[in-house]
Parts: structure tokens; sequence; C-alpha cells
């Protein structure tokens, strides 16, 4: 494996990521917004969006997972950690109350830098304060 083949890799894999937040609209806060919006203008669209990410995991990690390993690592580096706590339903919950709010998770509003204005860019500082306090004091 050479050294530059992970970084390479990983550059291609997050640029076809973005593409497909573009493509699926999913950059747009309103277009969120509205999705989660179930009780008002709800837009079932990015259902479908989610639905076929999953379905595309669910069919392709079992046949991954048959490999003795990745392509460009010599293991797979799976969760060990099985048990639900309090940590990962607060998480859940604060991240799906951010998530309302901005309209934005970490993909999209990475993604979203590429329009360079003072709302993402405050988005962006409030995710990075907050990463860093969750870590600091949790």
């Amino acid at each position: 494996m050479r050294f530059y083949s992970q970084p390479l890799a990983a550059l291609l894999v997050g640029v076809l990521f973005g593409l497909g937040l573009c493509v699926a609209q999913m950059i747009d806060p309103a277009k969120v917004v509205n999705f989660l919006d179930i009780f008002g203008t709800w837009d079932p669209s990015l259902a479908l969006v989610m639905g076929g990410g999953l379905a595309v995991n669910a069919l392709a990690t079992p046949l991954i997972l048959k490999r003795p390993h990745p392509l460009l690592d010599n293991r797979f580096r799976l969760p060990t950690l099985t048990k639900v706590d309090p940590r990962i339903v607060i998480g859940g919950m604060i991240f799906g109350v951010g998530w309302g709010l901005a309209g934005y998770c970490p993909g999209p509003m990475l993604t979203s830098l590429s329009f360079v204005d003072a709302d993402i860019l405050t988005i962006v500082a409030a995710y990075l304060i907050g990463t860093f306090a969750a870590r600091r004091f949790l």
C-alpha cells in the first residue's frame, strides 16, 4: 500500500459525498427544516435520500465485511461499544435540536463552507465551539 493511497481515497470519497449532498439538496437548510417540520410545511423528499443511503448500506456492509480487510487498511475498525448510555442519548438529542434549528448537520455544513457567507461561518464556529466543549467537559 502506498503512503498516499489513504489520503487520496479519503479526498475522492469526500468530494463524492459532498456532490451527493449537493444533488440531494441536503445543503439547503430550508429544505432540511421543511423535512423536519412534519406538522407544517413537511417535505418528505429527504426521506427518500436517507432511505436510499440506508438501503445501499444494508446491502453493501455485509458484503464488505466478508473481506479479510478493507482495501486501504490492514483491518476493519468497527465500534466496540454497543451499550446505549445517557451520553449517546443526550448527544443524539443535542444533535437533533441543532439540526432542526440550523438546518445543518456536520457533512452538509462542511460542504456548505464553499458558500463562504456569514451564516455558514457562524454555524461552523458554533459547531467547533460545541465540539470542543463536549470533548473538554463531557
